[in-house]
């Protein structure tokens, strides 16, 4: 139905522009056609003598494929040349009306020149600049050497302090207790059912109050004061403990050399514009006014419960 409700405003945008496509552009308008649809190479199509590509009607149909899922065949492609001898036909007549001499269409163009040499540049700089093996190994042990630790623990989550220490008491007695009281008293789904189990768990991942507590315990040790956190009380046993796994080189060595190239690219970008003499000259924005990226920059909200990564 998408297909063809496009051929059908084409087939109507034909028939309004006929007159259009039944002229021969004057010198004038065929270097602007050229400008707008020409490419060297072979040829798909023709409008008034001006030449579709096959490079032009590749991209396209590569871009909607990408964009909207349109599917490559003989009725998409003629739909797309359908558009593009439009484009061009009434490309020909904002010439011959002078359009594109004026100054709102010259800035239009300019912009998009501009636009399109920026984004050369950075595909430019992607292709033809990798960062070296010797520059991927380095971020590689630097990261592995910054590599923490992983823990196994169990944890029973209450309401109040006096709960908690009342847990505390009893586990003194006989810690082979906690499995059981968790399953009675904690509060937290996730574990309870398990004898508050969390499995292992980067500590990054939980809330700073039961990280601390975490990584001062001893193996087989519990907490034996209660751990206050914004969830409620938790009294925490230490099952084990061990280095955080880190991967072969070979393993993260593409997303490596991509935040290099990243970080290279954003430098150089940096270095241009701390090297350029740029004015501002437009107002100011109005005082008060929240930027329109404030909402993205208070980052995600936190989860209720101290979870696994």
């Amino acid at each position: 139905m998408l297909i063809k409700s496009r051929v059908a405003i084409a087939v109507s945008a034909a028939v309004a522009l006929l007159a259009l496509s039944a002229c021969t552009p004057k010198e004038g308008d065929k270097s602007a056609a050229t400008a707008a649809g020409a490419d060297k190479g072979p040829v798909a199509a023709t409008v008034n003598g001006m030449p579709i590509s096959e490079k032009r009607l590749d991209q396209i149909m590569q871009q909607q494929a990408v964009q909207q899922g349109m599917p490559d065949n003989a009725e998409t492609r003629k739909l797309v040349i359908d558009n593009l001898a439009m484009q061009l036909l009434v490309a020909q007549e904002a010439t011959t009306k002078g359009l594109d001499k004026t100054p709102e269409v010259q800035e239009q163009i300019e912009m998009t020149k501009q636009s399109i040499l920026a984004n050369a540049f950075v595909q430019d700089y992607i292709k033809n600049t990798k960062p070296t093996d010797e520059a991927i190994k380095a971020e590689y042990d630097k990261v592995a050497a910054q590599s923490g630790k992983q823990y196994e623990a169990r944890h029973i989550l209450v309401k109040t302090e006096d709960e908690a220490k009342d847990i505390i008491a009893k586990l003194k007695k006989d810690p082979k207790q906690f499995e059981a009281l968790a399953k009675a008293k904690s509060m937290d789904p996730g574990s309870k059912d398990k004898g508050g189990d969390l499995g292992w768990f980067d500590p990054r991942g939980m809330v700073p109050e039961f990280s601390a507590a975490v990584a001062k315990l001893e193996k087989g040790k519990f907490t034996e004061e209660p751990i206050k956190s914004q969830f409620g009380f938790h009294v925490i046993m230490l099952e084990d403990s061990r280095p955080e796994p880190v991967p072969s080189l070979e393993e993260v060595k593409p997303k490596i050399a991509q935040q290099l190239q990243q970080q290279n690219l954003k430098k150089l970008l940096d270095d241009l514009k701390a090297k350029a003499k740029i004015e501002i000259t437009a107002p100011a924005a109005a005082a008060g006014a929240a930027p329109a990226s404030a909402s993205a920059a208070s980052g995600p909200a936190m989860s209720a419960e101290p979870v696994k990564k």
